[in-house]
Order: C-alpha cells, then sequence, then structure tokens
C-alpha cells in the first residue's frame, strides 16, 4: 500500500496487513516502509529503525434506534486515514473508528497521536502529514474510487427522435461492423453500435463514439446492462459514466421495459430466448450455483481494471510445488535478507504475493452470525476477501509500455515476461522456472539438395495452432452460418450458437507438420533455395503450458478470434513429438554462413539507419498496436524504419508478418557481421569487441553462462540467433585464457562462475502429462474482454474469477486459452 504525503516520501506495504486487519500496520518513521505485526520486529532486528507510527481502524456495528434500525448518517470524525480498505465506509450497519500512535521499540513504549504536549515540532508535523496524506492510487485510478456518479445535464431535455426503431430483447449487432459484444445504445435515435475496447474492458471499434462525433447525440446505454435497477450510461459530451433519472423513460421510447430486463454480471441477456451457450456464461459458469472456497490456496486476486491476466497466470504458477517451496518456503530467509527497500525487490514480491495466496489469512469464511443476519435480511452473498496485487503488479511491469498500462494485455505474454523475471531474479541456484524450459529441436531441408540442418533452441511453452480445416461438425457450422444470416436480415433472435469442433490430434498434427522457410540460404548451394522446417520437442519440460493459437488477423486486416472447441484431454501423451536427431541416409549442409550483403536501396539503407532502441517513438507504436498488432511487432517496425511514423511503420509489418520471429522481441545484434560495422554507432564495439549488454542477457536468461555468452556473440560478430547455433555446436566449450584474463581485468568479473559451463537447464522425461490448470479468455481479441483460471485441488476443479473462488460445476477444459500439465512419473 501506497501513501503519498506531501512532505515526505510515500511509505509502501511490504507485506499484505491493512490497518483494519488484526495487530493494525506499522509504519517506520524513517523509511515509510509498512509492516504488519508478523513482520515489524523482523525489519527493528535488520535495520535498527526503532520508531513506528501504528496504524488501527475499529470496525463496530452502530447504535440502533428506537425502530430497530440504524442511526442517521452523519459525518464521522474519528475516521483520518485514507486507505484502499475492504469495508464500505457509507454502510447504514457499522461505523468506523481510526487510532493512530508513535511506538518505540524494543519496549513498545507508546506514545498517543495527536501529541503536541510531548513530541518535538517536526516529529508532529511528519505525523501529521502522513496521517491527512491521500493514497497515490486513488490518484492514479480517480475512476476505481468515485463514490457517486453524476447526472448527465442533458438527462432531462434530452431529444429523441420518434422514428419507429424498437430494439428486440437479444440478438444485437452493430450496425456499421459484425461485433456483438460491447454494444450501445444510443437514447436519441436508437442506433447500436459498438464502444471502444477501453470503455469497460470490452472489445470495439469505436463506431458508437464516431456516431456521436457525427450526429452529436450525447447519452449511451450499454446493452447488456439493463435491470429494473439501473444501467450502465455514458455521455460522449461529458466523457465520464453518469446517471440518467429519466432512464426508464428513455428505454420505453424504444421499446424496453427495464422491470423486465435482467442484466448479468458479465452484460449478456439472461432471458429466455437466448439460450446460454455464449463464451462469457459457459467459462463463468454463469447460472449455476457455485459454492465459495475458503481457506489456504483458494484465495482470489482483486480486479485493479484490466489485471485478470496477471491474476490468472499467477493463481496457476503459484500452484505449481516449485513456485511455492521457492518463495514461500524461503519466506524467512527472503524477508530477512531483502533489500533496504523490499517493494523494489522482485523476491519479496513474488514472496509476499505468494504467502498471500496460500497461506488463507485472507480467504475466511463470514461468521456465523454474519450468515444469520444475511439470512434475516435476505440478501445472502457470498463473501470473497481477496487480495490486492497493486505493489506487486506496479514492480513487475514497471519499465514496460503494455504491462504498465491499465488496458487489458495477453496472459501468455506476460507469462512470458515473468519467466524472464524469475530467470533474472534466481535465489541461489534455484531456479522454479526451469519446469517450464525445455529444448526444441528444428530440422531444416533444402528442397533441392534434400540436405539438412540440426539446430536446437529454447522454449518455455508450446504454441499450438487451431486446425479449422478439421472440423468434425462441418454441416452443423454450414446452417448455422446460413440461419444467423437470415436471422439478422430479418431482425430475428439469433438461432443457437454453434461452434467449431476441433479434434486435438490434428493441431498436434497441425504443429508437427512441415512449414516453408522464407528467404532460405542454402549453404549448399550457396544461393537461396526453397526450405522447410519441422519442430520437434529434445527434452520434454517437467510442466508443459499448451497454448492454443486462437487469435488471428481477418482479411481486413481486423483481429479476430477462433470460437472454437477444442477436445483438450485430462492425461495427454505427447511421446510422439519426440525429436529423433539426424538419421542415417541423410547428409547435413555445410557450416557455412552465408554473405554479408549491403543493400543499396533506399528501404535497406533506412533498416540500416539504427535507432537507439530508447528513442523509439512510442506513439507510433500504440497506434499500430491499438490495430491489434503485437506489441513487440510494432516496435520493431517503427525501430526498422527510422521513426518516421505509423504509416511508414504499418507497410514494414505488412511486408514482415508471415516471418516466424514477426512478434519476437527487439533484439540489436545486427545481420551477421554488419552488427561489427554498426557497432561503433551504439559505441558497443571497441578493442575488446565487447558485445552488446541486451544481448548477453537474453543469452542468459536462457540458463547459459554469461562467459559462454559472450565467447559465442564475438565468435559471430554479436548475431543473436548465430551465438546460439555457435553455442549448441560448441558443447566441448572451454573458457579460453586470453578471454578470462580480459574479463578479470574488467569490472564485471566477479559474476563469472567458475564453474564449467553447461547447456540450458532442463529436466527431461517422459511426454505423458495430466492436467492441473487451464486458462480462458473471453472476448474478441487479447487487448479486450476478460480471463480466469481454473485449477484442480484436492481431486476437484476450482474457479478463480478475480476475487471470487468457488467450486467448479462443470469446467470448460474445451475453450480455454493457455493449459497446464504437470508429468506424469514412468
Amino acid at each position: 500500500m501506497f501513501i503519498t504525503v506531501k512532505l515526505l516520501p510515500a511509505f509502501r506495504c511490504p507485506c499484505l496487513p491493512l490497518p483494519n486487519s488484526e495487530g493494525g500496520l506499522y509504519v517506520c518513521m524513517n523509511t515509510f516502509l509498512a509492516f504488519g505485526r508478523e513482520h515489524v520486529e523482523r525489519h527493528f532486528r535488520k535495520t535498527g529503525q526503532s520508531v513506528y507510527m501504528h496504524l488501527k481502524r475499529h470496525v463496530r456495528e452502530k447504535v440502533r434506534g428506537a425502530s430497530g434500525g440504524a442511526l442517521p448518517k452523519r459525518r464521522n470524525s474519528k475516521i483520518f486515514l485514507d486507505l484502499d480498505t475492504d469495508d464500505d465506509l457509507n454502510s447504514d450497519d457499522y461505523e468506523y473508528e481510526d487510532e493512530a500512535k508513535l511506538v518505540i521499540f524494543p519496549d513498545h513504549y507508546e506514545i498517543a497521536l495527536p501529541n503536541i504536549e510531548e513530541l518535538p515540532a517536526l516529529v508532529t508535523i511528519a505525523c501529521d502529514a502522513v496521517l491527512s496524506s491521500k493514497s497515490p492510487y486513488r490518484k492514479q485510478d480517480p475512476d476505481t474510487w468515485e463514490n457517486e456518479l453524476p447526472v448527465s445535464k442533458y438527462a432531462n431535455n434530452l431529444t429523441q427522435l420518434d422514428n419507429g426503431v424498437r430494439i428486440p430483447p437479444s440478438g444485437w449487432k452493430c450496425a456499421r461492423c459484425d461485433l456483438r459484444e460491447n454494444l450501445w445504445l444510443n437514447l436519441t435515435d436508437g442506433s447500436v453500435l459498438c464502444g471502444k475496447w477501453f470503455f469497460d474492458s470490452s472489445g470495439g471499434n469505436g463506431h458508437a463514439l464516431e456516431h456521436y462525433r457525427d450526429m452529436g447525440y450525447p447519452l449511451a446505454v450499454k446493452l447488456g446492462t439493463i435491470t429494473p435497477d439501473g444501467a450502465d450510461v455514458y455521455s460522449f459530451q461529458e466523457e465520464e459514466a453518469v446517471l440518467d433519472p429519466h432512464l426508464a423513460k428513455h428505454l420505453a421510447h424504444f421499446g424496453i421495459d427495464m422491470l423486465h430486463m435482467h442484466g448479468t454480471e458479465n452484460g449478456l441477456q439472461d432471458n429466455e430466448i437466448k439460450p446460454r451457450v455464449s463464451e462469457w456464461e459457459v467459462i463463468q459458469e454463469s447460472g449455476m450455483k457455485l459454492k465459495p472456497m475458503y481457506g489456504p490456496g483458494y484465495t482470489g486476486l482483486k480486479n485493479l481494471g484490466n489485471s485478470c491476466y496477471l491474476s490468472s497466470v499467477m493463481q496457476a504458477v503459484f500452484s505449481i510445488p516449485e513456485f511455492q517451496r521457492a518463495y514461500v518456503g524461503n519466506l524467512p530467509r527472503i524477508f530477512d535478507y531483502s533489500p533496504l527497500d523490499p517493494t523494489q525487490d522482485f523476491n519479496t514480491q513474488m514472496t509476499k504475493l505468494g504467502h498471500g495466496l496460500l497461506s488463507g489469512q485472507y480467504s475466511k469464511p463470514p461468521v456465523k452470525s454474519e450468515l444469520i443476519e444475511q439470512v434475516m435480511k435476505e440478501e445472502h452473498k457470498p463473501q470473497h476477501n481477496g487480495i490486492s496485487p497493486r505493489m506487486f503488479k506496479a514492480f513487475v511491469s514497471k519499465s514496460h509500455p503494455e504491462f504498465s498500462s491499465n488496458r487489458q494485455q495477453d496472459a501468455q505474454e506476460f507469462f512470458l515476461h515473468l519467466v524472464n523475471l524469475v530467470e533474472r531474479n534466481r535465489i541461489g541456484s534455484e531456479n522454479p522456472s526451469d519446469v517450464f524450459r525445455f529444448l526444441v529441436e528444428e530440422r531444416i531441408q533444402c528442397c533441392q539438395t534434400r540436405k539438412v540442418r540440426y539446430t536446437e533452441r529454447v522454449d518455455y511453452l508450446m504454441q499450438l495452432p487451431v486446425a479449422m480445416e478439421a472440423a468434425t461438425n462441418k454441416d452443423e457450422l454450414i446452417a448455422y452460418e446460413l440461419t444467423r444470416r437470415e436471422a439478422e436480415v430479418n431482425r430475428r433472435p439469433l438461432p443457437e450458437l454453434v461452434r467449431a469442433k476441433i479434434p486435438l490430434s490434428a493441431c498436434l498434427q497441425a504443429f508437427s507438420e512441415p512449414e516453408n522457410v522464407d528467404d532460405f540460404w542454402s549453404s549448399a548451394l550457396q544461393a537461396k533455395s526453397a526450405g522447410v522446417k519441422t519442430s520437434r520437442f529434445a527434452s520434454f519440460p517437467e510442466y508443459l503450458v499448451v497454448q492454443i493459437k486462437k487469435f488471428t488477423f481477418g482479411l481486413d486486416w481486423v483481429p479476430k478470434k477462433f470460437d472454437v472447441s477444442i477436445d483438450m484431454p485430462d492425461l495427454l501423451d505427447i511421446n510422439h513429438l519426440r525429436a529423433r536427431g539426424l538419421q542415417p541416409g541423410e547428409e547435413e549442409l555445410p557450416d557455412i554462413s552465408p554473405p554479408i550483403v549491403i543493400p543499396d536501396d533506399s528501404k535497406d539503407r533506412l533498416m540500416n539507419q539504427l535507432i537507439d532502441p530508447s528513442d523509439i517513438d512510442e506513439s507510433s507504436v500504440m497506434q499500430l498496436a491499438e490495430m491489434g498488432f503485437p506489441l513487440e511487432a510494432c516496435r520493431k517496425a517503427v525501430y526498422f524504419t527510422g521513426n518516421m511514423g505509423a504509416e511508414v511503420a504499418f507497410n514494414w509489418i505488412i511486408v514482415h508478418m508471415e516471418e516466424p520471429d514477426f512478434a519476437e522481441p527487439l533484439t540489436m545484434p545486427g545481420y551477421g557481421g554488419a552488427a561489427s560495422a554498426g557497432a561503433s554507432v551504439f559505441g558497443a564495439a571497441g578493442l575488446d569487441n565487447q558485445p552488446p549488454e541486451e544481448i548477453v542477457a537474453i543469452i542468459t536468461s536462457m540458463g547459459f553462462q554469461r562467459n559462454q555468452a559472450i565467447q559465442a556473440l564475438r565468435a559471430t560478430n554479436h548475431s543473436l540467433e548465430r551465438a546460439l547455433d555457435w553455442i549448441f555446436s560448441h558443447p566441448e566449450f572451454e573458457e579460453d585464457g586470453d578471454f578470462v584474463i580480459e574479463m578479470e581485468n574488467n569490472g564485471n568479473a566477479n559474476i563469472i562462475s567458475e564453474a564449467k559451463p553447461e547447456g540450458p537447464r532442463v529436466k527431461d522425461g517422459p511426454g505423458t502429462y495430466e492436467l492441473f490448470a487451464f486458462i480462458s479468455h473471453m472476448g474478441t481479441s487479447t487487448m479486450s474482454g476478460h480471463y480466469i483460471c481454473h485449477i484442480k485441488k484436492e481431486g476437484r476443479w476450482v474457479i478463480y474469477n478475480d476475487h471470487k473462488v468457488c467450486a467448479s460445476e462443470r469446467p470448460p477444459k474445451d475453450l480455454g486459452y493457455m493449459y497446464f500439465y504437470r508429468r506424469i512419473p514412468s
């Protein structure tokens, strides 16, 4: 938790307790770090800091009036802490009182606050500044903390056109595109149009906003949120969510009776006309009475606004014993040896989050008296505690242009980002991400000479293509599409959704089939030739992560998602995908590098005028990203076109989007020997031919030794791809004497390992697995929608939907996006 103090630095809470938790919160008056009662003693012993401010919020039932109800609300002058708590400060049943005092360790001598008589003036000023400060989370997310929506100034005199428009109870579609989610009804002319994805975490092409700009009609209501109690109303003119006190009248103008509308949590209609088969309903198990789960391992994570991708990944990761042992199992040691500012330490933040998820302290069932009171009031609702991962998200996403935003992200990309952070911040020799790492054998064959080359690369997940052509219900799909189009034309309710049913075997077959290699240079021919590549597992990981490649682009370059059903099994056997290496009768391609060609045309000259990566025009990057292209591809497009603008970069994307490394992160190795020629531009290469540090970091993050990475880069003129080939082709690598002497003479000598370098750390074994978790995505693209996670615990499936954790009744294993399998011991 952060509290910004005008006169002092912000104080941060490296542990999870809040002032209203048992024991309260202790704030170090020197560092302004905050601790729960169980950790403040550790901080005192470690730092010697002895003065802490103890903050405690007391919660009491309100005094009842003569009629039995609570006394009328009045401002509570005893509340002075502006903190992020779970309690509703406007509750009719409870009142709150904040208490603050200084505590002097080790004797726990207490001084009540305020205390002008006993404390020096500077101490009093510092205490007052802490107590009166505003939480920066309220400043960062003002909409999240808004108590009441304003009434729109257009509501009272809203003009509604008498154009005969009537809105059906279901079957809505944007009037300008084919989208059926995130639809908004304009309250002036009855137009149904899609919103922008950042309005409410749903996908859209912004046609509702375009309509406002064309016509000036200010108010719109989101279809699917209409209930007898109200709906989501947005004012384009006022640029915020608003209240419409005459909403029932405005909706009745278009034939909508609010009293008979019932919106579901995800914004879809729950009525007899629309069958409950949409992915939102099926994945979230809507309409079922799910039993809440409490205790260790059943703690949810609160949604911070499009943070569900992070929550789902972290729930799956911390269900793995190796991650539990590495962080939560080492909690005392990690906390004891954390830096003075633990908020900036990855291992401390991972441990803190893991402890919150696994301890059970933040997932407790309601007490019996609360249940009885809820039943008496006929308003029983399951209570879900959950924890807020604000500090963890702030740390792991810092300096990342996408994860640091409040926009929705790709869970697969965040998973790889997390693995990279774990690799860089390993705890001694222990690295829990080793359980995901495996080697892929790539076999490339020259189609003309039939000669082959075998290489290996490191990977952390299996990307499985969707074999749409193998659908087993093609006749049903054709019939459904015809019926759907007819219903749209006649404005009738849409038929029940029919999904393509894809066998997993077809997807595995598509994964293993040869693919063409563009611009393949045959070392046997010393020229470009046709080439094909096949991939196999050179090793099987202990935990196999499978991503279903559901996202693609249509002919109009609009991102699309395959809404398909794949029969993902509980038991998976992929032993048939084991690599076999060079086979008898196969002849290897000569180990000759392609010649370095410096092109003369303007396009390639532009690509060689490299810019500093820190100077990439982020506005152009975001323009391209909003079109649905992968972020890293957008960064490369802007980089390789020399910051010439989004239009020029877009042309680069069109030309290169079929390349296998299209969405790979931007690296600076140059092209073959061109790196050394261009190194002087960056000042990277001097007499010692030192490779760029960012390329070294990429190779070491794969598990190779730093000195091995540097020597491989030097031998290949700083080419990342060729350096990896060099490492795999030199398994007998030994440090050369000149290299070691040179490294001992520079400032990095202390990080050279004395042990002989080994290959990447892999935990090979049989390729038989059991499913234990999967992450599902709802929405039209990875930049919109919602993620939830299902995990199998203690023999039954559990659904983790943000802070809500319940026993799953029908886990939708066929609709997942990422699947987590654990190896079955042989």
